[in-house]
C-alpha cells in the first residue's frame, strides 16, 4: 500500500464530504439512535460504497493511461465547479437535508436495528455521490485501488465520527458554505495537477 496515495485520498475526501448531506444525515440519525450503532451502520455503508467506487476506478485504470488521467482531471474539475456553485446555498441545503432525514427509520431502535437503519439511509444517500465519483477518479488516476480505498474509507469513517460526536456543535460554529469553497479549491488543485500530468507536462 502506498501511504502517499492513501493520504491524498484522505485529504481530498475529508473536505469534500464534510459539507455534504452525508454528515447531516449521520447527525440526524445520531439524534434518533445510540451513537455507536449509527457509526457502525454508516461506516459499513461507506465500506460498500468505497469498494464499489475503487473497483470502478480500478477497471478504468486498465484503459490507456492518458485518456484515463484526462478523464480523472475533468472529474476533479467538475467536482470543484459543483462544490463552488452550491456553496452559497449550503446552509439552506443543510436545513432541508435535516428535514428529509428526520423522518426516516423507526424512532426508538437500538443495536442491530439502529445500525441497519443507518446503513440503509446512508447507502441510498451516497449512491452516485460526489465523494464516490472522486474516489473512482483517484483509483483510476493512481491505478492503486487498495491505497485509495484505505484513504477514502478512513476519511468517510472520520466524517461519520465527527457527525456523531461533534456534528451539532460544528455546524453551529462553521459555515458549510466556507467548507464547500475550501473543498472546491482542493478539487481544483488536483484537477490542475492531473491535467498537467495528462498533457505530459509532469
Amino acid at each position: 500500500m502506498d501511504l502517499l496515495v492513501a493520504a491524498t485520498a484522505f485529504a481530498l475526501l475529508l473536505p469534500v464530504e464534510l459539507p455534504d448531506k452525508t454528515m447531516v444525515a449521520t447527525l440526524v440519525l445520531s439524534t434518533r439512535y445510540p451513537a455507536l450503532p449509527v457509526w457502525i451502520g454508516v461506516s459499513a455503508a461507506f465500506l460498500v460504497q468505497t469498494v464499489i467506487a475503487v473497483t470502478a476506478g480500478g477497471l478504468l485504470s486498465l484503459l490507456p493511461q492518458r485518456p484515463v488521467i484526462a478523464a480523472a482531471a475533468l472529474l476533479f474539475l467538475a467536482g470543484a465547479v459543483l462544490l463552488w456553485r452550491t456553496a452559497g446555498s449550503a446552509d439552506e441545503d443543510e436545513a432541508e437535508a435535516e428535514e428529509e432525514f428526520a423522518g426516516r427509520g423507526p424512532a426508538r431502535a437500538g443495536g442491530l436495528r439502529a445500525a441497519g437503519a443507518s446503513f440503509l439511509v446512508l447507502f441510498l444517500a451516497e449512491w452516485g455521490d460526489l465523494s464516490q465519483l472522486l474516489t473512482a477518479g483517484l483509483a483510476a488516476r493512481y491505478g492503486d485501488p487498495v491505497s485509495v480505498f484505505a484513504g477514502a474509507w478512513l476519511a468517510l469513517v472520520t466524517i461519520a465520527g465527527i457527525a456523531v460526536l461533534l456534528g451539532r456543535a460544528l455546524l453551529a460554529r462553521v459555515r458549510l458554505s466556507t467548507i464547500r469553497r475550501v473543498a472546491a479549491g482542493v478539487c481544483l488543485v488536483l484537477a490542475a495537477v492531473t491535467g498537467l500530468e495528462a498533457a505530459g507536462a509532469l
